[in-house]
């Protein structure tokens, strides 16, 4: 495979996950009003998504390392697809809650490959530089996500935005099936064996070098998930954003991803990957006491909101390229595991960030800013306490 046929293959994997949560997050009110339930309720959504994504990455991650990953993740799409069409058809929360859990099985084996793929192919510091380009491309999903969402929403109803998750998946397993080229030369055949299985895992966990990446790499998407959560709630039952113009807001919050993934390709040539976390890291602890400082000081408006999510979304554009990349690089030969559990642990702390944002929503701007500044400075004191062990292995 050319580099360019490895970036969009790894691109559009990529982005199967900021689809499924971002382009509907304009209708979660709206299925709160459908279903007649509460917004907590409607959170549960996200939250299955959450767990499903995170779980199944144990087990899609080390299949990758046994029987390679062009399979897995043809099967991973295929299963995506068809929950999708469930979600879409899906005629009570319950039953959209459970196909949602599924949909998250087939996302996440994408994911989980794509990651494993690039350190198949490069070393640790070209895996970053090619995560961080793909990341720019992966950028357009929430940016234009919930801009499309919030029409689709207006004109068709939530249904809509999961038919379109079929369809883009659709040709993502189209493209797959042409043009990917396996890249696990040397299958691991002990990997599905259970007590090899956990010796796998224990082995990562064990290893300090690996939360170095993983525990910066995680809080980061914590901190931009404490937004998805909770921003449809904020600015448009709160703040008084319409429905259709919401996803204008979100998107331009989120164009500071695209903005972080640039910033992020140079700070690497400039840096290296271990200082490029600590600016990451300064950046997100900004970001949410900034917020925290705003909407203390009285000062309830969508701008703050938005402009927090910029700076949110600029952070993460540095801090996890680098984290997916090195936290994956030192276990070659279970590049798929690693990925896995890095996914597992991202999910396991969005899932906690996503219950407490659900629950804590009072009707003012106050929980999500001291949860998105709490996030900060938790961040910022990983990433410092690691900071020279990063430097020793990257």
């Amino acid at each position: 495979m050319s580099p360019a046929t490895i970036l969009w293959l790894i691109a559009g994997c990529l982005m199967l996950q900021p689809l499924s949560t971002d382009l509907y997050l304009a209708s979660l009110p709206h299925l709160a009003t459908d279903f007649g339930v509460t917004p907590a309720a409607v959170q549960q959504t996200l939250s299955l998504f959450v767990i499903g994504f995170g779980v199944a990455q144990l087990i899609s991650g080390p299949l990758s390392d046994r029987f390679g990953r062009r399979p897995v993740v043809l099967w991973g799409l295929g299963i995506y697809i068809a929950a999708s069409l469930a979600c879409a058809l899906a005629p009570n929360l319950d039953l959209l809650i459970a196909a949602r859990f599924v949909q998250a099985v087939g996302c996440c084996t994408a994911a989980v490959v794509a990651r494993a793929l690039i350190r198949d192919v490069y070393a640790p510091a070209e895996g970053a530089k090619m995560l961080a380009k793909a990341s720019s491309l992966l950028s357009l999903a929430p940016i234009f996500g919930p801009v499309l969402g919030g029409y689709l929403q207006v004109w068709f109803g939530w249904r809509a935005a999961f038919f379109f998750h079929t369809f883009f998946c659709g040709v993502l397993l189209l493209s797959a099936g042409r043009f990917l080229v396996e890249t696990n030369l040397q299958p691991n055949l002990a990997a599905m064996r259970p007590r090899g299985l956990i010796g796998v895992y224990r082995r990562i966990a064990s290893a300090d070098f690996f939360w170095a990446f993983a525990l910066p790499g995680a809080l980061s998407y914590a901190a931009i998930f404490s937004f998805i959560s909770g921003s449809s709630f904020l600015l448009i039952d709160v703040l008084g954003v319409p429905t259709d113009l919401y996803g204008y807001c979100f998107g331009f919050g989120v164009s500071g991803y695209l903005l972080g993934t640039l910033v992020c390709r140079r700070l690497l040539t400039r840096l290296g990957l271990a200082r490029s976390v600590m600016v990451g890291a300064s950046l997100s602890l900004f970001s949410g006491l900034l917020f925290l400082v705003l909407v203390s000081a009285g000062i309830a408006h969508w701008t703050v909101v938005v402009g927090c999510l910029f700076l949110t979304m600029g952070a993460h554009g540095i801090n996890f390229p680098c984290a997916q990349s090195g936290a994956i690089a030192p276990f070659p030969r279970e590049a798929g595991a690693a990925a896995g559990l890095l996914g597992f642990f991202t999910m396991v702390v969005a899932l906690v960030t996503g219950t407490w944002v659900g629950m804590s929503h009072n009707g003012t701007l106050l929980p999500l800013a001291a949860t998105s500044a709490m996030i900060g400075l938790l961040l910022f004191g990983s990433a410092l306490v690691f900071r020279r062990l990063r430097a020793a292995v990257a």
